[in-house]
């Protein structure tokens, strides 16, 4: 880590060097996981208008479905959130997450071509930010949700710099 220095201390640093998103993405996931799961249980009410659609299945049998799924995923939220860790590393950003299924992805600096900050609604009223990290390959691009919004122009800024001095034949 002694190409990129950020500016402010971060926000949940581990002792191997890994940085934390913030905490306060666990309410974005929730809200989001809530969302999605209410989607399925209006669909849910369309059966239960139709019974000639399922007639051999007890009706009530999708909603404890549904419900099951959601209390599963809403429960799984704060271990997929505390998961999702980055680090800057001297040639290359890595992001991992997954809890069953992990995933790491290292991004080399002098291969990355846009850095995007965005913000739903939700993450706003929250502080955080979504950091988009996209190289020509479509299959390397990077998404690290719930960084505070200081934090997240802050390493848009730090890797921009550093990427520019490392553009690898762009």
């Amino acid at each position: 880590m002694s190409d990129v220095k950020p500016e402010h201390p971060p926000e949940v640093l581990d002792a191997d060097g890994w940085e934390g998103i913030s905490p306060k993405h666990r309410i974005d996931e929730w809200f989001s996981t809530t969302v999605v799961y209410g989607v399925f249980a209006v669909a849910a009410v369309f059966f239960l208008w139709t019974p000639e659609i399922f007639p051999f299945v007890p009706r009530w049998t999708l909603f404890v479905a549904i419900g099951t799924l959601w209390l599963v995923s809403m429960i799984l939220v704060p271990f997929r959130v505390r998961a999702m860790k980055y680090r800057l590393r001297d040639d290359d950003f890595v992001f991992r997450r997954g809890i069953i299924f992990q995933r790491q992805v290292a991004v080399p600096y002098g291969r990355l071509q846009l850095i995007d900050v965005s913000r739903g609604p939700v993450a706003r009223l929250l502080g955080l930010s979504e950091l988009r990290l996209v190289t020509a390959s479509a299959s390397s691009g990077v998404v690290i949700p719930g960084i505070m919004r200081d934090r997240a122009l802050t390493l848009r800024d730090d890797l921009v710099a550093v990427a520019e001095t490392r553009r690898a034949g762009l």
